[in-house]
């Protein structure tokens, strides 16, 4: 079964077709500056390489007619007909408490969605562009939604409620959500495999570390805790997102810069975390560069982005009451074994041990912790894409 793959955003859409037969990613692309001046699509497969096409594309279903006829086109295709596309695979950012698992799209589907969108204004209705476009295009083709948030809807109350008045949680939903669910997922079931080891009897902490972070405890293969919280601002120094910070600093800075809601939440997902604190970059190789060559404030970014792992961390290995497993995963999880060991080197209390060789690795399953180190470190990568297929997979293979 070939199954198309698509994480549409407000003005991209980035695709994968993969065979579930063989596991095999027949090809990868990316549709940029969807409704904007100068909107490209660039596709790379091992059989035909990189191809790229300039064209105007007004909206997801522009770009996807496009897609569809580079898919099958002689000369940059992969496939002869749009007829060996089974299913379709979609990243939903928002569930809400709605889906706990990924779950065949129709119309009450795409209504849910819809009534999500006001807790990811910027994703869900990107996501819901693209099964409209699907919808018009592959008429009657099975899709799939993946949701962000499904895997962390395991967490108790105690975990996902804050302290504010009860009311407002029960008239608006307010509570911790967590992201990232699908890649945290994903890495603890192959965490699971490597070490061959049974997910319900391990106490894996996944450390999805990219421009966006966030860390996850997880129990019996069951989600305990998640550091992104109602949306993805909460938590962990981000790229260019604060991360945790004391509420109050918020309507401090709207007085004494004179900052209205928009300019003020703009400033803490855009124009903060690594990029805020560094003045240089929310690329955190260039953010290491900088240190390296002795600038004060990447180094003090750098510090104050691992202080923010090591510290829920710690809080996890609590909350679990034990650990079997630390595992790296994303961009600079899977890359930078620089931050890796600033975050190892402080854990040392809990009898971890670096094994320097192997932590020069980057993108490639790995033991980095040492034979005799009391809690394993892995270096996992993820695969989202694959993730979502094998869910679509999974459900569309039961209807036929």
């Amino acid at each position: 079964m070939k199954i198309l793959v698509l994480n549409s955003g407000s003005s991209s859409l980035k695709y994968q077709l993969i065979d579930m037969k063989s596991e095999e990613v027949l090809t990868k692309g990316m549709v940029e500056k969807i409704g904007l001046q100068g909107s490209r699509l660039i596709q790379k497969s091992n059989l035909k390489g990189k191809n790229e096409i300039e064209k105007d594309m007004k909206n997801h279903k522009d770009a996807l007619k496009i897609v569809m006829e580079t898919l099958i086109d002689e000369k940059k295709g992969v496939i002869k007909s749009l007829k060996e596309i089974q299913a379709v695979g979609h990243r939903v950012v928002h569930g809400g408490e709605k889906f706990s698992k990924s779950i065949l799209i129709s119309d009450d589907v795409i209504n849910e969605i819809e009534k999500c969108e006001e807790l990811a204004p910027l994703h869900n209705p990107a996501n819901k562009m693209g099964i409209q476009a699907i919808k018009e295009l592959l008429h009657g083709i099975n899709q799939v939604a993946v949701f962000d948030t499904a895997y962390h809807q395991t967490m108790e109350p105690n975990k996902y409620l804050y302290a504010i008045p009860y009311g407002l949680y029960e008239k608006y939903r307010i509570r911790k959500y967590g992201f990232h669910g699908t890649s945290h997922k994903y890495v603890a079931e192959k965490t699971s495999e490597f070490l061959n080891k049974k997910i319900d009897k391990m106490k894996i902490i996944t450390c999805h570390i990219g421009n966006g972070v966030s860390i996850t405890a997880i129990a019996g293969g069951k989600v305990v805790d998640t550091s992104m919280g109602f949306t993805p601002l909460e938590g962990l120094v981000m790229g260019t997102r604060s991360g945790d910070l004391d509420p109050s600093i918020v309507s401090f800075i709207m007085k004494k810069e004179n900052m209205n809601l928009e300019m003020i939440n703009n400033m803490l997902n855009k124009e903060s975390g690594i990029y805020g604190l560094s003045g240089i970059s929310s690329d955190l190789r260039e953010v290491e560069e900088a240190a390296l060559a002795g600038d004060k404030r990447a180094i003090l970014a750098l510090e104050v982005y691992v202080n923010r792992i090591v510290k829920y961390i710690g809080a996890y290995v609590a909350e679990l009451n034990g650990l079997d497993v630390i595992v790296f995963t994303a961009g600079v999880g899977e890359n930078s074994n620089t931050i890796r060991k600033m975050v190892v080197d402080q854990l040392n209390w809990l009898g971890i041990k670096l094994n320097e060789e192997n932590n020069k690795v980057r993108g490639e399953a790995r033991v980095i912790s040492t034979d005799d180190s009391v809690i394993k470190v892995l270096i996992m990568p993820t695969d989202e894409e694959y993730m979502i297929a094998k869910d679509t997979y999974s459900l569309v293979s039961k209807l036929q």
